[in-house]
């Protein structure tokens, strides 16, 4: 991707003393064996409910020897279907394990970093669900780690490898549409505003004080435990961080974009402490190369873009619109179609130039047994096709959104200085705020 070394770059450039700032007590260093392709990996599993327990059901193929989660009803249910694997609450002495080769990260997004970091820097190649972090400075130091272990790394952003997403980056980069301006993204999922809620007494079955992580301590409510936590702002970052992975990956894969330089968003008043129910969100990428600037639009909640030509958008669920000089493509996660249609018909578009994807979690397996099965945009980045390299442009790119509606201004983003420009109240929303006793490594 030719905008991607851009990309590293801007990590690579953040200044001395935020990197320093990051420090961390040291785990051990176990190293990664080596593992042939008949072989299976030795595999830790953090989160094993929900999403997480999706991917522990993504790589049950090989050997599963450590479970973790902090609510011991769910690790249950999670070991009747693996009985040799052991259990345990805490992350930190699942990683004192000597036999882990791999670790799978499903929990909420402010502990991503804390989990993955500390298992990258113990020597275990680590897959971790989307977003990646909570905050811009977390995800800059875990993508300098991910990067400087040499290590294999997987976005969870599982829509990636799929045979429809690839065929719309095969016609958009084919020039079927011509070159591209303009896209459109948009995610129907809408999380409720709620007053903060009441303390609760804490579940006999969850360890509270591992949820809650590396985050400022609040008492417990059923409110964010076990799902509602993406709605705070404590913990996620509503529905923009939740889908920008998805949906976004394929404008910033298509169109081969590397950081916005300006960000605006509009939506209700900004509440202290929910995600909002609707939002739009413009950034602007420059040109790369022989690649026009692009205007990329984000929806949450109900909103849609309004073009003419386009049809009825309520009924695509999430999804995304290009639009090119010679015409439209709209698509979401297992079709799409060229706008408008009747000029399309007689138009020989291009062959399948992109190999189909042996599937999201064992491509990152093969990569860990050696075997490199990235594309060639992503070549340079690793084995495979979303390392962390790749998900963290995503993630940022998402997490800017949400600080361009949380202070109400426009951003002017400086990606080596981590700053928006003239814009001091973002500081907040850029850092990670760690409780006492919690620090990146």
């Amino acid at each position: 991707m030719s905008s991607l070394p851009l990309s590293r770059r801007r990590f690579l450039g953040a200044s001395a003393a935020a990197t320093t700032a990051l420090a961390l007590k040291p785990y051990a260093l176990f190293g990664a064996r080596k593992v042939s392709p008949n072989e299976k990996l030795n595999l830790g599993v953090v989160g094993v409910g929900g999403r997480g327990g999706e991917d522990l059901a993504g790589v049950a193929g090989e050997n599963i020897v450590a479970l973790c989660d902090v609510d011991s009803a769910i690790l249950a249910g999670a070991k009747a279907k693996f009985p040799k694997a052991a259990t345990y609450s805490d992350f930190r002495r699942m990683l004192d394990r000597k036999d882990l080769d791999g670790v799978v990260i499903g929990t909420p997004d402010h502990t991503h970093a804390v989990i993955a970091i500390a298992a990258l820097q113990s020597g275990r190649h680590t897959y971790c669900e989307k977003p990646l972090t909570h905050t811009i400075t977390e995800m800059r130091r875990m993508e300098e780690v991910a990067r400087k272990s040499g290590l294999q790394t997987q976005t969870g952003n599982q829509i990636h490898s799929t045979r429809n997403y690839r065929r719309v980056v095969e016609l958009i980069q084919g020039n079927v549409i011509g070159p591209v301006t303009e896209v459109h993204h948009w995610a129907g999922s809408v999380w409720e505003t709620k007053p903060w809620p009441a303390a609760e007494p804490v579940p006999a079955t969850l360890d509270y004080e591992q949820w809650i992580g590396p985050v400022q301590p609040v008492p417990f409510s059923k409110e964010f435990v076990p799902f509602n936590w993406r709605r705070w702002w404590h913990f996620g970052g509503g529905t923009l961080t939740d889908f920008c992975c998805h949906h976004m990956d394929l404008g910033v894969w298509a169109l081969q974009l590397g950081m916005p330089y300006e960000i605006e968003a509009d939506g209700p008043a900004p509440d202290a402490h929910c995600a909002p129910t609707g939002l739009h969100v413009r950034y602007q990428f420059g040109s790369r190369g022989h690649l026009p600037p692009v205007t990329m639009h984000w929806y949450s909640g109900a909103g849609r873009p309004q073009i003419a030509g386009v049809p009825d958008l309520t009924k695509w669920g999430g999804g995304s619109l290009f639009i090119g000089e010679k015409g439209m493509l709209l698509a979401d996660y297992g079709r799409h179609v060229l706008l408008p249609e009747e000029k399309f018909k007689e138009v020989t578009l291009p062959g399948k130039s992109l190999a189909d994807s042996v599937g999201h979690h064992e491509e990152w397996i093969r990569a860990c047994k050696g075997e490199n099965l990235a594309l060639p945009q992503f070549a340079a980045l690793g084995k495979t096709n979303s390392p962390f390299s790749y998900g963290a442009l995503l993630t940022e790119i998402g997490i800017l959104g949400n600080i361009a509606f949380r202070t109400g201004k426009r951003i002017e983003w400086d990606a080596e200085k981590l700053r928006a420009k003239g814009v001091p109240e973002a500081d907040r929303f850029i850092h990670h705020d760690y409780r006492k006793g919690w620090k990146l490594g």
